[in-house]
């Protein structure tokens, strides 16, 4: 559909037209009318679907030529994180064509220029909530002019521990407003933030929960956690990998592996929370125009970072909720180019994967490089056996699960070295086994009730990876 038909004005028309933007995106052909008609909004929209401009061209729409006066802002849009303020205000600028002014006021940078932008007037506010809080109680902002309100990546900002921030700021804005909500899931919090502060929002979703692009492709090399920053050298050299942006799970891990890879001559850069806003900035604008080949990071920039030809992204540690696994591959595969999303796996981290591997409903790719081989192998994820549901839960059916995969391995091994048992194990191996003949992964015995009881399920073949015993 092409914007024409969504109610825009002229000029922001004409606006996408130079830009060379002329059909919607999903998220922007359903949000997009019904923010015109002055509905509250709650919208399920994923990292590069389009969802800031489907807010932002109707914000743009409603506040028209209108101007705002000092310290009262027309529009407010909550952000997470500083990385994603940044982006936000970078493409209303570009829709707006300077129709618009706008401020960001994030934390890790000086007040002053902030209060003396608030005291010249803006019509929008890119804020992160202890910012905007902040200034807010210095009397520097007042909210009774205010008509709209988005709160972007709002799932995120639950998860950063705002709630208490968002709750002081939904008592001080106007009871009269209209409210846009953009989340990448619809969790139970969402949902419930949502009854509390949306007035009858129409709902838009417009891709599957916790879905990845089709565009990117996943695999993972198995190692032992030791030799992780070993191997991922030793992948950028070989592999020849430039705008690789790879996540660690703490600060102190990023610091250390930014060292490691700076002393085997790879330029990278290191960005996370403790970082100044100057710093982040600086490496971020260096992996953007080439200048570095690695950009390192924790969860801070899992959402908010756009970057141009991003070929891949590496978990260097898993992250430790499922769904971040989906945030962070978002990086790369966007507007229908290919990505790769690589994780570097040790035995510690099945837990994380088989959840990972679970959310997204298969197996990721196994792989091995030469000499950096893992002393335990990883199990393949079995998607029936963690469905399914057992009648058996008790200790003595567990007991009984536990002793009959033994006794059928040992019949099993027996099998090959004497040609006549072969056949009277058939049956016993297929009922343990699967259709395929290979073992099932499960991390716990589920006190299914033995073959002669029940008769087994069958369960899709599913293929073995190269490395494994």
């Amino acid at each position: 559909m092409s914007f024409a038909k969504l109610g825009l004005s002229d000029n922001l028309l004409a606006t996408l037209e130079a830009q060379n933007f002329t059909t919607a995106t999903p998220v922007q052909q359903q949000a997009i009318p019904l923010i015109l008609q002055g509905k509250d909004v709650l919208a399920a929209a994923q990292t590069g679907t389009g969802k800031t401009a489907a807010f932002a061209l109707p914000i743009l729409h409603i506040i028209g030529n209108r101007q705002a006066e000092a310290h009262r802002p027309l529009a407010l849009i909550l952000v997470p994180t500083r990385e994603l303020a940044s982006q936000v205000a970078a493409n209303i600028e570009q829709l707006s064509n300077n129709s618009a002014r706008s401020i960001i006021l994030i934390g890790g940078v000086s007040r002053e220029p902030q209060l003396e932008a608030l005291q010249d007037g803006a019509e929008i506010l890119i804020a992160t909530p202890g910012r905007l809080l902040d200034l807010y109680l210095q009397d520097a902002i007042r909210f009774d002019h205010l008509e709209l309100l988005v709160l972007d990546e709002a799932d995120r900002m639950l998860d950063l521990g705002f709630s208490p921030e968002i709750t002081r700021i939904f008592e001080a804005l106007p009871a009269r407003r209209q409210t846009l909500l953009f989340s990448a899931t619809f969790s139970d919090s969402i949902r419930q933030l949502a009854r509390q502060r949306l007035n009858n929002p129409a709902e838009v979703s417009v891709s599957p929960a916790n879905s990845a692009a089709k565009t990117v492709k996943h695999w993972l090399y198995s190692t032992d956690k030791k030799r992780k920053a070993e191997l991922l050298t030793e992948l950028i050299l070989t592999e020849r990998w430039r705008q690789t942006l790879v996540f660690t799970k703490t600060k102190k891990g990023a610091d250390a592996l930014g060292r490691t890879l700076a002393d085997a001559g790879i330029n990278c850069a290191v960005i996370h929370s403790d970082r100044n806003q100057q710093a982040r900035d600086k490496a971020l604008n260096s992996f953007q125009a080439g200048r570095v080949w690695v950009l390192i990071a924790t969860d801070v920039a899992s959402r908010g970072l756009d970057i141009d030809q991003l070929k891949q992204v590496v978990n260097f540690d898993l992250p430790v909720q499922a769904e971040d696994y989906i945030h962070r591959i978002g990086r790369t595969g966007r507007a229908g180019k290919q990505g790769q999303a690589i994780s570097l796996v040790s035995a510690d981290e099945f837990p994380q994967l088989q959840a990972i591997e679970q959310l997204l409903g298969n197996n990721i790719e196994r792989r091995e490089v030469a000499g950096f081989e893992a002393d335990h192998r990883l199990p393949l994820f079995s998607k029936p056996a963690v469905q399914k549901k057992t009648k058996d839960k008790s200790p003595a059916g567990k007991q009984h699960k536990t002793s009959h995969q033994k006794q059928s391995a040992a019949k099993n091994k027996s099998a090959k070295k004497h040609g006549n048992a072969e056949q009277h194990n058939v049956s016993r191996k297929k009922a343990t086994q699967g259709k395929s003949g290979k073992p099932r992964a499960v991390k716990q015995p589920t006190g299914i009730k033995d073959s002669a009881e029940k008769k087994p399920q069958k369960v899709p073949k599913r293929p073995r990876p190269s490395f494994s015993k």
